[in-house]
């Protein structure tokens, strides 16, 4: 179960959210406010996922912890550009 719950956030990282949003309190933990969860929801989910994840797991945030932060950030900013191929010419 734990495993088709991972490839279920990572296929469908906003599904992910609503359903950890609406069914735990494992985003209630890592985000104080629901403006800044909402703005990770719309713009940066899989950064907002892994964040929630190192909050509820004691991980620091430093050293190669910053490493899954900046992948994560690379993918959720990879999917809003065009991309090499298709850059104007």
């Amino acid at each position: 179960m734990p495993c088709l719950f991972l490839i279920l956030i990572l296929a469908f990282p906003r599904l992910g959210l609503l359903l950890l949003f609406f069914f735990t309190h494992y985003l209630d933990r890592a985000y104080s406010s629901i403006f800044v969860l909402l703005l990770g929801f719309i713009f940066l989910p899989i950064t907002t996922l892994v964040y929630a994840w190192m909050f509820n797991s004691g991980l620091p945030i430093v050293g190669v912890n910053i490493l899954w932060l900046v992948l994560a950030a690379v993918i959720d900013l990879g999917g809003h550009g065009w991309g090499y191929s298709r850059r104007p010419r």
